[in-house]
């Protein structure tokens, strides 16, 4: 058992890594994103182990996006539904010959919320 534990210790690491990073998206503030942020990095560059490392530090050049998550809690799933919508209103005109019109019709298509 012994052996085991000390053969799978770096996938024990790196899978804790996995986990502790996916909290910083889901941060309720940049500040705390923050903080979370460099708890992460900590643990990653203490880990020993190359590729975490390596990663973190290209994670590092990103963290002003990352952060920005907290304050704008957006993900591919919304945007990808927006790119096919514009697609669809795109398709259904066959082109438009005026870009002014069809940006009316982009923000016809998402009215976003009363204020």
């Amino acid at each position: 058992l012994e052996e085991l534990l000390a053969a799978n210790a770096p996938l024990a690491t790196v899978y804790l890594l996995k986990t502790a990073i996916k909290e910083i998206w889901f941060a309720p503030s940049v500040r705390d994103g923050a903080r979370r942020w460099k708890d992460w990095y900590r643990l990653a560059i203490e880990s020993g182990i190359a590729p975490a490392i390596a990663f973190a530090k290209r994670l590092r050049k990103y963290l002003r996006g990352i952060l920005a998550s907290a304050i704008f809690p957006l993900n591919t799933s919304i945007l990808e539904g927006v790119n096919n919508r514009i697609k669809v209103i795109k398709r259904m005109a066959y082109g438009f010959r005026d870009s002014a019109y069809f940006f009316l019709k982009i923000k016809a298509a998402f009215p976003g919320k009363a204020r």
